[in-house]
């Protein structure tokens, strides 16, 4: 399938591409956004441009072996990590995990010196929360002792399915998808998510985002964090 590059995905990849320097790693997300852009980075492969890849999901590891992007490990060091979000806030904090890549998401991002978050305008949002949905992994064994403590958070956690069975993440865990309004202290959520035995990880990615790269139609604007 050839990206149109005139699209907004297709627009957002070819910007991100200027962040990427030759002879490097890459971090290679998932969902749609961060698909874009391993199509196009591996046109550029193509060309010569020499990167290696270390994807965030096992779908992103087929796509760009199929494409002929080289592949490694966390033993590599990388240069800048290429994702997608499902809320971005005006602080540039995040919620990630709609498409259940979270916990691998997360720790990718943390071995980069670099993140680059890209997103249509659509998911820009005044608070974190206001999409209404935040995912949380959790070991399975726990699953009803997550189940029981996040409602007791007010969260109504609602187990993730794919067709009639739950939804299984590439490390074997489940998904907990709970409702929410608009988030007033996100660090204080996290604390309480995490302090609940069995919970892996959440979609709340609070400061790991060096620049956002939103598209507006074909029109890209650039945010980064002030540090």
């Amino acid at each position: 399938m050839q990206l149109d590059t005139t699209e907004p995905l297709g627009a957002l990849a070819r910007r991100a591409l200027g962040f990427v320097k030759d002879d490097t790693v890459v971090g290679l997300g998932a969902g749609r956004a961060a698909t874009a852009f391993v199509r196009v980075l591996a046109a550029r492969v193509r060309d010569g441009f020499r990167v290696r890849g270390v994807p965030v999901s096992e779908a992103t590891a087929e796509l760009a072996e199929e494409l002929g992007i080289p592949l490694v490990g966390l033993e590599a060091e990388i240069d800048v990590t290429v994702d997608g979000a499902d809320e971005v806030d005006p602080d540039l904090n995040l919620i990630k995990g709609y498409g259940g890549a979270l916990l691998r998401e997360r720790v990718v991002a943390a071995a980069s010196r670099r993140q680059v978050i890209l997103v249509e305008r659509d998911k820009l949002v005044p608070r974190l929360g206001s999409r209404g949905r935040l995912p949380v992994e959790v070991v399975p064994f726990a699953l009803p002792l997550c189940r029981r403590r996040l409602a007791a958070l007010g969260l109504g956690p609602a187990l993730r399915t794919a067709g009639e069975r739950p939804f299984v993440t590439d490390n074997g865990n489940v998904i907990l998808d709970c409702v929410v309004g608009s988030i007033a202290d996100p660090p204080g959520l996290e604390r309480a998510l995490r302090a609940v035995p069995g919970v892996v990880d959440t979609g709340l990615f609070l400061g790991t985002a060096d620049t956002v790269l939103v598209a507006d139609g074909t029109s890209v604007s650039e945010w980064s964090r002030h540090r």
